[in-house]
């Protein structure tokens, strides 16, 4: 054995060493908790020390790991071991949306969320046969990077630097607001301060230490957060059936939430609720025909009822109702447009059967035999589901912050070695994650329905307290007893309250909520240091100062880098949209840009420089476009007043699915329109693809 392989081999030792106490200190520490929580220890300062501990170690790997080196800040000195590396990208990518947002997708869309586990683990095989070795084999620091050594010059590089910063920013700020919102349910301070208190825990590790600090924070937080993740499910499990395997009793309480959405859907409750929230809905949008008379209608009317009651000697309270709701009507038409429209479409899906969300079993909406309306249904939702399945495989290829973990292994061989381990890592939840959906449903269904309003739990008026869009129930046919139309779970809501759901101790939720901030922080980690290192690295140093030295470098990396956390704060506090639709706008955005530039790159050397050029701007440009013309949120933000325009029915999270092929097309025409590239970078194509000796084809 080489000198060289002992270092390797004590290196290895030390770190399962390292993590083997981590991991046993961790358990200790929450039974310690379950028992303070027993002698009474108040929910709050649970939540509180979790927060503490959790960030507080965190910080203490960072301080540990911080370096000014620019190999080091970069990629880690290149000797992550491949199982580190893919137990780091697991953390990396299994970010807020696939811990928080992943079971509830499946929880309230049933078979459909199944795209989702589908896409993000298909993506993997990707990266393993098409990108990581090759990027590995290439070396240097980021996918900018690679594009300008391939294609030569700037101007793929710049281009790259712009589409990395845009689709790591969408999912960062998704991450962020993650962090607040479980900050938030921990200590109970306020949204907006807890997420500033969380983004402390995402820069202590990132701004001191860069990758090097990142990767052995990430593989710590994968311990919690997968640990945390499976408990709540098995004991869940174990409350339903008896068995701790929830995986084995998926199919069994499946049948069960199939037989209790039978019974729903012919419920006469169920029937009444439901014709009450149609009847809303048509109310409103009799409104929407006529805003302004509408409105002054509701103001006159809200002005009757407060004067009649104070007339009456009416009780006190009912009195500061009326007045609170005048006082909350819109105070404009363009308010009350906006205002309506959304109350519209709550109060449609809520006439919806089992509350709109579709039999958990059933694999796509409408009919493949019915009639015209249900056959083109079953045919469109078919095709959303193929079309998310694609954007999410090649947007999981073409993610930069996963990418740049190819570049942290020793070797190709381990590069491709780590993928193999992240995909196992990665696949320990995913495949757990329906499992936890349907547990879910089965509890809520049958201990939750069917309740009176005065006995219902208190979480749900916690987390309504904490935002209204996670958790509403309305009694609309004051009946006093909750029927499933009128209760409403935001997909964020369903992981993080599912101990609570369940019944199980405060110290439970505490853990999934500390698991849930380790999965937002490590993916913000990775994805700031994408950003930072996009500026400062392939924007600062390779085309603006490349006399700087490697310390310069990395102080620049900082401080870009806390301008961006900033910046993605800042927009998170504004609540944009759901974790979920955000993250796969990132997916589709990155494909667009990226994995036809570095598929053609890697395998076909007649692909040039105006070729990739054309390639990532036509993708990006149909992407973004479809994104701002039919998603609702950015339809408010750019100010779109067209009507939206779906193309072949597809929805908006799956823009990706035509600015894929367009970069394709446009970057294969393009290069066979233009001269060839150069002799120089068709060589480069033959040694990233051929091992040293090997000939390979001549194009």
């Amino acid at each position: 054995m080489t000198r060289a392989s002992e270092e390797s081999a004590a290196f290895r030792h030390r770190l399962n060493r390292i993590y083997l106490r981590a991991t046993l200190g961790f358990v200790v520490f929450v039974a310690a908790i379950a028992v303070l929580e027993q002698m009474g220890l108040p929910r709050r300062w649970i939540g509180v020390v979790f927060l503490l501990a959790t960030v507080g170690l965190y910080a203490g790997i960072g301080i540990v790991s911080r370096t000014t080196d620019a190999t080091e800040y970069y990629v880690a000195g290149r000797r992550v071991p491949a199982i580190y590396n893919g137990m780091a990208t697991a953390a990396d990518w299994m970010s807020a949306a696939s811990f928080i947002g992943l079971a509830g997708t499946l929880y309230l869309q049933g078979y459909g969320g199944l795209a989702y586990v589908m896409g993000w683990t298909g993506g993997f095989v990707l990266v393993a046969l098409l990108l990581a070795p090759y990027l590995r084999k290439f070396g240097q620091f980021t996918i900018p990077d690679f594009l300008g050594e391939r294609f030569g010059g700037n101007v793929p590089r710049f281009i790259g630097v712009v589409a990395a910063i845009l689709c790591s920013f969408v999912y960062l700020v998704a991450q962020i607001y993650g962090v607040g919102l479980i900050t938030t349910m921990l200590t109970g301070v306020d949204f907006v301060i807890g997420i500033f208190l969380g983004l402390g825990g995402v820069l202590v590790c990132s701004f001191l230490g860069g990758m090097r600090a990142v990767t052995w924070t990430q593989v710590a937080q994968y311990i919690i957060l997968v640990i945390a993740y499976l408990v709540p499910v098995v004991w869940l499990s174990v409350k339903q059936t008896g068995v701790p395997v929830p995986q084995l009793v998926l199919g069994q309480q499946l049948a069960k939430v199939s037989e209790r959405e039978q019974q729903l859907l012919h419920d006469p409750k169920e029937l009444e609720v439901r014709a009450l929230f149609k009847a809303r809905a048509d109310g409103y949008a009799a409104k929407l025909t006529n805003v302004p008379d509408a409105l002054v209608a509701d103001r006159l009317a809200a002005r009757q009822r407060v004067q009649a009651l104070k007339l009456e000697n009416a009780p006190l309270r009912e009195v500061q109702l009326a007045e609170k709701a005048l006082a909350a009507l819109p105070k404009n038409e363009l308010l009350a447009r906006e205002a309506w429209r959304r109350a519209q479409a709550s109060d449609t899906l809520s006439a919806q059967p089992l509350g709109g969300m579709p039999p958990h079993a059933q694999q796509f909406a409408g009919d493949p035999d019915g009639t015209d309306a249900q056959r083109k249904a079953f045919t469109e939702s078919r095709r959303n589901f193929i079309a998310l399945v694609f954007c999410l495989m090649v947007g999981t290829a073409a993610l930069p912050h996963i990418l740049m973990r190819s570049y942290t292994t020793p070797s190709v061989r381990e590069a491709r070695e780590s993928v193999a381990w992240s995909l196992l890592f990665i696949g320990v939840l995913y495949v757990t994650a329906p499992a936890l959906a349907v547990l879910v449903k089965f509890e809520v269904f049958n201990g939750l329905v069917g309740l009176p309003f005065d006995r219902l739990p208190s979480w749900i008026a916690n987390w309504a307290k904490l935002d209204g869009s996670l958790v509403s129930v309305t009694d609309i046919n004051k009946d006093g007893i909750l029927q499933l139309s009128e209760i409403r779970l935001g997909s964020d809501l369903v992981v993080l309250a599912t101990p609570e759901i369940a019944g199980l101790p405060y110290v439970v939720s505490g853990m999934v909520a500390a698991g849930g901030l380790a999965a937002a922080l490590s993916t913000a980690d990775g994805l700031l240091l994408t950003i930072s290192n996009a500026l400062s690295h392939d924007l600062y140093f390779k085309m603006i100062g490349r006399n700087a030295s490697g310390t310069r470098r990395v102080t620049v990396s900082k401080v870009l880098l806390l301008v961006a956390a900033l910046a993605a704060a800042a927009l998170a506090t504004q609540r944009p949209a759901d974790i979920l639709f955000l993250v796969t706008a990132a997916f589709s955005i990155a494909a667009s840009a990226f994995f036809p530039a570095l598929a053609l790159g890697i395998f076909w050397s007649r692909a040039n420089r105006w070729g990739a050029v054309a390639g990532m701007l036509t993708g990006l440009a149909i992407t973004l476009y479809y994104l701002v013309r039919n998603e609702v949120w950015l339809r408010g933000l750019f100010g779109v007043s067209a009507p939206p325009e779906l193309w072949f029915g597809i929805l908006p999270v799956s823009a990706g699915v035509f600015g894929v092929p367009a970069g394709f097309l446009a970057c294969a025409l393009v290069s066979l329109l233009t001269p060839a590239p150069s002799g120089e970078q068709r060589e480069f194509v033959r040694r990233l693809r051929y091992p040293k000796g090997a000939e390979g084809p001549h194009a």
